[in-house]
């Protein structure tokens, strides 16, 4: 009742638009179901898009990483969700520290890798088959719980055709990669 006195005031005073309260509303309506992939873009983390030359994966030291606010904004996501009584069944994270850093932050759970989730826009040679592969898990996801996966913006465009800002969570049906909504929680 008091999220429904919310868009109302949100939409009688023009804070939000009718669609994104909409797609806001759908996204919390479709986790709370289960049965649904949220894809969520990390968390800040400044200096463009990609990653210095002669990054490695596997040192984060070489990497674009979270901010100050991008590791605060994803704790306060965490909570958030839990707050709203949604679990996740299993979590998965691009290889790249800052995704599985705001994926840990998050505090929902273990975090697995997936290399699938790579970030295309550095791998892009490997866009095609990055993007294929990871259409291909989310066809398979019909368990009755959710499943989420922190990704790079790139990745979550590629897959649904949106672009999300950081630390945007973008809900999709689980066994395809259809938007239900979309969720900003800072």
């Amino acid at each position: 009742m008091r999220r429904m006195r919310f868009v109302i005031f949100a939409l009688l005073f023009g804070f939000c638009g009718t669609a994104e309260v909409a797609a806001a509303a759908d996204a919390w309506t479709a986790l709370r179901a289960g049965g649904h992939v949220a894809l969520m873009r990390h968390a800040d983390a400044p200096g463009g898009f990609g990653d210095p030359p002669g990054f490695r994966v596997e040192d984060c030291a070489t990497q674009r990483n979270l901010s100050e606010k991008g590791r605060t904004d994803a704790a306060k996501v965490g909570a958030r969700l839990k707050g709203e009584g949604i679990a996740f069944e299993k979590i998965l994270s691009s290889p790249w520290c800052r995704c599985i850093d705001t994926a840990r932050l998050l505090n929902l759970g273990t975090v697995e890798t997936e290399a699938t989730f790579g970030n295309v826009v550095v791998l892009r040679d490997q866009r095609e088959a990055l993007t294929t592969g990871a259409r291909a898990l989310l066809a398979k996801w019909t368990a009755r719980g959710n499943l989420l996966v922190v990704t790079h913006g790139a990745n979550i465009q590629a897959l649904t055709g949106i672009s999300p800002a950081s630390g945007e969570i973008v809900v999709v049906r689980g066994g395809s990669a259809e938007p239900v909504g979309r969720l900003l929680l800072d």
